[in-house]
Formats: C-alpha cells, sequence, structure tokens
C-alpha cells in the first residue's frame, strides 16, 4: 500500500468491474493478444486503449523539451482532463480516467458514436469539480478522491502485475512497470500519461484511423526495447458487447458474454479475499488426521513432500539451464 492506493492487475475483468463499481454504464475493457489494427477495429466502437510496459528505471523518463515520440500539447492540457500522477501505485486507474473523462461531454464529442460515455453522476461530479483546475492539482485531487481510491483499492491482490514508478532509494533490484492510455479526442490521437508534462499529440486521428495510427505508434515504442523484452499487456476500452449482441439479436453472442462477467465476478471475488487463514486451518486438519492415524503415517506424509518439492526444483534449475522459465511480472 502507498499513500492508500494498493496495486491492481493489468487484466479486464477488473478493470471493467472498477467501471462499473465507479457508476460508469455501458462500457467494458477486452485483452488484446494482437498488435494488429484489424484486431482492434473489429471491436468497434473503440473509446481508447490502456498500455502496460516496463518502466524505464535506468534512464530518464520524463520529457522537457519533446518527447521521445509525437510533440507535447500544452495547451490541451487545459481543455482536455489531464492529470499529473502524484502517486504510487495509482496509474493504472489514471490511465483508465484519462479515457473515460474525455468522453463525457456530449457537446463537443466529434467521435460518433465513439464519443460519449454516460460516467455517471458521481464522476461527473468529480469531472466538473476539477476540469478547471491545472494538472498538477487535478493529479492531488485524483489522489485524494475517496470514491475513486476505494473502487480502486477494492480489486487490490498480494501480487499483480502492475506498476510501481516510484521507487524507494533501496529497491533499485527488480523491474517496475508503468499504465498509459491513448485516445482520439477532437480529431487528434492522444498519449494521456501522468508521468509526462502534458498531452502528447500523434497527429490527426479520426475514429476510423484510430486502430492503424494507435497500433503504429505502440509498434514504436515498443521497437525501442530490447527484442528480448515482450512483457507488456494492451486492454481497449470498448463498447459493452451485450449492447452489440442485443442490437443484433446475436443469443450465441450475448450468452458468451453473460459467462465472460460471471466468470470476472468469480475472479474478483477470490481477489477480495486472503486465502492464508484458510489454507492455514487446512494444513493443521491435516497435520490433525495424520497424527491421528498413527504411526508412521505423519513422516511418510512429510517425506513424501520433502520429495515432490526437490523433485519441482529440480526440474526448475533444468529449465533455467535450458529455454529459462516463465517471469511473473510483479510491480
Amino acid at each position: 500500500m502507498s499513500g492508500g492506493w494498493n496495486t491492481i492487475e493489468s487484466d479486464a475483468g477488473v478493470f471493467t468491474d472498477l467501471l462499473t463499481n465507479l457508476g460508469v454504464k455501458g462500457v467494458q475493457f477486452e485483452e488484446l493478444l494482437s498488435l494488429e489494427p484489424d484486431a482492434l477495429a473489429q471491436l468497434h466502437p473503440v473509446y481508447g486503449v490502456i498500455f502496460l510496459f516496463k518502466y524505464p528505471t535506468n534512464e530518464p523518463y520524463r520529457g522537457t523539451d519533446k518527447p521521445l515520440d509525437g510533440t507535447f500539447d500544452y495547451d490541451a492540457s487545459e481543455r482536455l482532463f489531464f492529470a499529473h500522477q502524484t502517486i504510487q501505485n495509482a496509474c493504472g486507474t489514471q490511465a483508465l480516467l484519462s479515457v473515460l473523462l474525455n468522453k463525457a461531454d456530449p457537446s463537443v464529442s466529434q467521435e460518433g458514436d465513439a464519443g460519449y460515455i454516460d460516467i455517471g453522476d458521481k464522476l461527473r461530479d468529480f469531472r466538473e469539480f476539477t476540469i478547471a483546475l491545472p494538472a498538477e492539482i487535478r493529479g492531488e485531487a485524483l489522489s485524494n478522491s475517496e470514491l475513486i481510491r476505494d473502487a480502486h483499492n477494492s480489486f487490490a491482490r498480494s501480487s499483480p502485475f502492475i506498476d510501481e514508478t516510484q521507487r524507494r532509494p533501496d529497491e533499485e533490484e527488480g523491474d517496475a512497470f508503468h499504465f498509459i492510455a491513448y485516445s482520439p479526442i477532437g480529431g487528434t490521437l492522444y498519449e494521456l500519461d501522468g508521468l509526462q508534462p502534458a498531452p502528447i499529440s500523434h497527429g490527426a486521428c479520426t475514429q476510423e484511423d484510430f486502430p492503424q495510427k494507435v497500433m503504429d505508434v505502440l509498434q514504436r515504442r515498443i521497437a525501442r526495447y530490447d527484442a528480448s523484452e515482450i512483457r507488456f499487456n494492451l486492454l481497449a476500452m470498448i463498447r459493452d458487447l451485450r449492447i452489440r449482441a442485443r442490437e443484433f439479436a446475436d443469443e450465441d453472442l450475448l450468452a458468451s458474454e453473460e459467462r465472460k462477467r460471471e466468470g470476472w465476478r468469480f475472479e474478483n471475488a477470490l481477489r477480495r479475499h486472503n486465502f492464508v487463514g484458510f489454507a492455514g486451518e487446512i494444513l493443521k486438519g491435516v497435520v490433525s488426521a495424520k497424527l491421528a492415524a498413527g504411526g508412521s503415517a505423519y513422516d511418510d506424509w512429510v517425506n513424501q513432500g520433502k520429495k515432490k518439492m526437490e523433485k519441482r526444483a529440480a526440474e526448475q534449475r533444468a529449465r533455467k539451464g535450458g529455454e529459462g522459465e516463465d517471469v511473473e511480472m510483479q510491480g
């Protein structure tokens, strides 16, 4: 926990339920497993994407004169919802809000059916309160919002795949990850990153252009990493697919999406629980049963467990000596 904000996973179910808990209607997230524009285009309407990547801890990240790609648009900070990130562990939710709160005003929408989201009364009040503030104060307001912090923290777990963009001096080792958003707003493709001084413009972009143009930007960004770096994650913020299913009377799609939501609800319920105590009670019960059995039952059980652990350790060492093993990405 850092300043009241826990880390959360980059997961479509987590982000979708987070939106629901904030009062947002008719929106969901989908994970993209490809950087092909068609993979994003087929999800139309798309409001934006959230990109998770390895944060460079060994070189400067925040630009001053110009970013590594695109151009700073300082004027956009005044008319868009853009907030500086002022607290650790909040960048996933901040990236989500960077898309969401720029799709909340139907009077200025220029992107058709992908230009407006019903964000609900509470977030609408937050946006109206903060939109006239400078970016750094918006960031402070976001980090101090109990509504947003409580919704965010309800999805925390002990070892997530998320960000750690600020480290203590004694935490030099290990990888850190960071979330940013990309969205077509007012005819321009914007990169919204709370660690940068302003929104980054990547040029003119219509809703129809967005899949191709954002994938080009992401390809260039990924190309700056070593070829061996594969730890990236991309989530698309889209209209609830159940709405499409009902519009086209697609019963199969509707049933599939309902099953997906049920799975998300189950997984998110598990995230809210700490099973250490439960596992401890089970272990105590098994130990009691083995001791009650008498004889060598307990010793045999312990020795069997030791042999299994030794076998697993040997298999892991063998994999490290070969092709290597999977790495869990954590902040």
